[in-house]
């Protein structure tokens, strides 16, 4: 982990997979309301509603898909 209190480390982006964020692909731009894939995340609108009720291997499968697919701003995106 990395101490934001010292100025010689690098702070991890919240973009990457790693056991702290690894539960969530949000990235906090969701377009679910005007799209049927999320641009932010990958996720389906549905994916996205049901998340918080989801098994950790239906969560898997999702995460596989979207790091796969690459497409979304949280794969995108320069830091």
């Amino acid at each position: 982990m990395t101490n934001s209190n010292n100025p010689g480390t690098k702070s991890e982006s919240s973009l990457l997979i790693n056991e702290e964020n690894a539960d969530s692909p949000c990235v906090g731009i969701c377009s679910t309301l005007f799209d049927d894939v999320c641009k932010g995340c990958g996720r389906t609108a549905l994916e996205v509603c049901n998340w918080v009720f989801m098994t950790p291997e239906e969560k898997h499968v999702v995460w596989t898909r979207i790091t796969q697919e690459a497409t979304s701003m949280r794969f995108t995106r320069k830091n």
